[in-house]
């Protein structure tokens, strides 16, 4: 079984260095490109499982490539912003981007990201990191009922079928806890995604959002959803989610 290719395209030489790197040391494929033509480059000669796009590319941003790749190509696209803003998330949303990072990137994060969505990816394998031992599972999350998160109408749909529709907040705060692959996701890194600044402890609207959410979900649902807080941390969605 091969391994996923993906292509990071930066034209921060130093960072797409590092993000190279660091998938390297997670076992995945991982190749460099600087814009768009060299990620052309790479799609003409190989099968490219994911590419990681920074926004503010020269030349051809990483919007209008997520929007070419998506014709029919198969290939996930995980967004790059040093920016956060709502409009670059729903420019993402409408494109079809699968995941979003906000710079400064966590790596831990982005490895999260890429094995989350290369699980949503029909027929693509997960690299394990070739210097650990196979964990031992108890279960596969394919294996359990899904939530399926729509980014076209926004809305979640629980696993006996019930759709949840979600307002713009709702749905940033959905999507980044999707990408998370059931890892808690911190405050600081929910207040970026929903409000482009940094989190302050004095400020309780996060916990307004979730608590809505919460109660507007198990509405719909009649039982408790899989929104759960973390204490310390922020919040998870403790279920598997499956972007479509």
């Amino acid at each position: 079984m091969s391994t996923p290719v993906i292509v990071v395209v930066e034209d921060e030489a130093s960072l797409r260095r590092d993000m190279v790197e660091y998938l390297r040391g997670c076992g995945f494929d991982a190749v460099g490109a600087k814009n768009g033509r060299e990620l052309d480059d790479h799609l003409a000669t190989r099968s490219v499982a994911i590419a990681i796009l920074d926004v503010n590319l020269p030349g051809e941003d990483g919007f209008k490539i997520a929007a070419r790749l998506r014709d029919g190509r198969g290939t996930g696209v995980i967004m790059v912003t040093a920016r956060g803003s709502t409009v670059d998330r729903v420019v993402g949303l409408e494109i079809g981007a699968d995941a979003y990072l906000v710079k400064p990137v966590e790596m831990r994060e982005l490895e999260a990201q890429v094995k989350s969505l290369l699980r949503r990816l029909d027929g693509t394998p997960v690299a394990r990191p070739a210097a650990s031992a196979p964990a031992a599972e108890t279960g596969s999350a394919d294996d359990e009922p899904r939530w399926l998160l729509n980014t076209t109408d926004w809305s979640i749909t629980s696993p006996a079928g019930v759709r949840v529709a979600l307002t713009s907040t709702e749905m940033k705060l959905i999507t980044l806890l999707a990408g998370q692959a059931r890892q808690p996701a911190s405050r600081d890194q929910i207040s970026l995604a929903i409000y482009n600044r940094r989190w302050n402890p004095e400020d309780r609207s996060i916990d307004t959002v979730v608590g809505r959410l919460r109660h507007k979900m198990e509405g719909a649902v009649g039982e408790t959803p899989p929104l759960k807080s973390v204490h310390g941390v922020g919040y998870v969605f403790s279920a598997p989610v499956r972007m479509v």
